[in-house]
C-alpha cells in the first residue's frame, strides 16, 4: 500500500492537531488529533474492502504471434465487479528474451467489459515464453491510498523467425512453378528476340529477324532452373553474442527463414541443417509450402547449444542429404580462430561437388571502435584489438575464397541482402 494525496493531508492534519493539542492550554484540545486519525483508518479499511469487493483481473492475449526481431503487442484486458472506474497503475514486467518498456502504465478500468492495455514488445529469443505475473496497484475510492497486487496470467508468448518483408515473394501469395530464365545457352524454347551482343554464340542469331530488320538480332532461350539447396546455421556457443538488436542465431534463423521462403518461391528444393559440435536438426531438401512449415517449425525451437562449434561435422552431414550437386548456405562465425580451420576443412570436403556461400557477421561497433579517436588511455589498446579483430576477419575471408568458397561479410541489417544477391547471381550464372 501507498499513501495517496487524500491521506497524506489527514495525516498532516492529524500531526497537526496533535501538536497544537501538546502545546495548548485548552484540555479538550489534548485529544483532538484521534479523529482525522480514526477517519484516515476507517477510510483505509474502506478501501481495501472495496477493492477486495471489485476482484480485479487481468487477462493477456496477443493477436498474433510474435516475430523474431519485428514489434508487436501485448494486450492486457482488465475487468472488475463494481459499478464504478477504477483508476490503475501498472508495470508489465516482460519475460526473459522480450523487451518491453518499464514505464508506469495508468488507465482507468471502466465497468461492465472492462478495458485493455496495450504493451508493445520486440521478441529478442525464440521459443515460448511465459509471462510473469503483472504488477498492477488499484486506486481507492476516496483517493487515500494504492493498493498493489500481483495479478497472474497463463498467457504465453510463442515467437517465430520473420517473415519475408516483401509480400510479393511470400510463398502462398504466388504460384508456386518452374521460374523460366534467360540463360547462356540452348533451352527448350525461344524467350525473346534481342539486338546481337558481342560474344553471342553463332547459332543464337536469328537469320531471318536479321535479314528483316537489317541487323544482327540474337534469341535468348528459356531453361528451368531447380537447384537443391542446404541452409546449414551455427547454433553454438558463439551464435549466443549479441550483434545488433539480436544474438547472432537470431539474425541466422530469421535469414534462413526468409530465405526459405524466397528459393521454394522459385521452384527450388531446400533443406536445413542446425549444428553445434554435432548435427542438432536435419532436414532434407524439399519443395513448397509444406517445406517452409517444416523448416520454420525447426526454426523455432532452434536454441543456442553451450557447445563449441565443428563446421566439419555439419558438412559431413550435408553430404548424406545430397547426393548430386547443391548449393549449401552455411551461416556461421567467421571470427572465431578455433572454427577457422575448421571451416576451411568443411569448404574443402564440400568443394567441388557442391558450391558452398560462408556468410558471418560483421561488427560495426568494433569497424567504428577501430578509427575512433582516443578519448582516455585505453583508448589506443581498445582500437588496437578492434583493428586486429577486423583484420582477422578479413584474413579468414579471403583465406575461404582462395580455397574457391564464395564467402562473405556483411553487418547484420545487410548480410540478408549480400546473400539473396548471391543467390541471384548464382542462378543468373548457372553456378550451381
Amino acid at each position: 500500500m501507498s499513501l495517496r494525496q487524500n491521506a497524506l493531508v489527514l495525516a498532516v492534519l492529524t500531526a497537526l492537531i496533535a501538536i497544537i493539542g501538546a502545546w495548548s492550554d485548552v484540555p479538550q484540545l489534548a485529544g483532538l488529533w484521534r479523529f482525522p486519525l480514526a477517519l484516515l483508518l476507517l477510510g483505509l479499511a474502506y478501501e481495501r474492502w472495496m477493492t477486495n469487493r471489485a476482484q480485479p483481473q487481468f487477462d493477456l492475449f496477443s493477436d498474433a504471434r510474435a516475430l523474431l526481431g519485428r514489434p508487436t503487442f501485448v494486450r492486457i484486458a482488465m475487468r472488475h465487479r463494481l459499478a464504478r472506474s477504477i483508476p490503475v497503475e501498472l508495470i508489465a514486467d516482460p519475460p526473459e528474451g522480450i523487451e518491453a518498456s518499464r514505464d508506469v502504465l495508468s488507465s482507468e478500468i471502466p465497468p461492465g467489459e472492462g478495458g485493455v492495455v496495450d504493451v508493445r514488445i520486440v521478441a529478442r529469443r525464440l521459443g515460448e515464453h511465459v509471462w510473469p505475473a503483472v504488477r498492477a496497484r488499484f486506486a481507492g475510492p476516496l483517493g487515500l491510498a494504492w493498493w498493489p497486487r500481483r495479478m497472474q496470467s497463463e498467457f504465453k508468448l510463442q515467437v517465430a523467425p520473420d517473415l519475408l518483408r516483401d509480400e510479393r515473394r511470400r510463398v502462398g501469395l504466388l504460384g508456386v512453378g518452374p521460374t523460366a530464365r534467360s540463360m547462356l545457352g540452348a533451352g527448350a524454347e525461344v524467350l525473346q528476340l534481342r539486338d546481337y551482343r558481342p560474344g553471342d554464340p553463332q547459332h543464337w542469331i536469328d537469320w531471318k529477324a536479321t535479314a528483316r530488320i537489317g541487323r544482327l538480332i540474337s534469341r535468348d532461350y528459356s531453361e528451368d532452373q531447380h537447384l537443391d539447396i542446404v541452409i546449414a546455421i551455427d547454433a553454438g556457443r558463439a551464435s549466443g553474442l549479441r550483434s545488433g538488436e539480436l544474438d547472432r542465431l537470431g539474425h541466422f534463423v530469421n535469414l534462413a527463414a526468409r530465405f526459405a521462403e524466397h528459393a521454394i518461391a522459385q521452384d527450388d528444393r531446400v533443406g536445413l541443417v542446425i549444428f553445434s559440435d554435432r548435427p542438432l536438426v536435419a532436414i532434407p531438401p524439399l519443395r513448397g509450402l509444406a517445406c517452409v512449415l517444416r523448416i520454420r517449425g525447426a526454426l523455432e525451437v532452434a536454441k543456442v547449444d553451450a557447445s563449441e562449434s565443428n563446421p566439419l561435422n555439419a558438412a559431413l552431414r550435408v553430404r548424406t542429404l545430397v547426393r548430386h550437386r547443391s548449393l549449401v548456405v552455411l551461416l556461421t562465425d567467421l571470427d572465431d580462430a578455433t572454427v577457422a580451420g575448421q571451416l576451411a576443412s568443411a569448404a574443402r570436403l564440400l568443394l567441388p561437388k557442391h558450391l558452398p556461400l560462408i556468410a558471418g557477421l560483421s561488427s560495426p561497433e568494433s569497424e567504428r571502435l577501430a578509427y575512433s579517436p582516443a578519448r582516455t588511455w585505453l583508448g589506443p589498446y581498445e582500437a588496437l584489438a578492434a583493428q586486429e579483430y577486423c583484420a582477422r576477419l578479413a584474413r579468414n575471408v579471403l583465406a575461404l575464397r582462395a580455397l574457391g568458397a564464395p564467402a562473405l561479410l556483411a553487418p547484420p541489417d545487410q548480410l540478408e541482402k549480400a546473400v539473396f544477391q548471391t543467390y541471384a547471381e548464382f542462378r543468373s550464372h548457372r553456378r550451381v
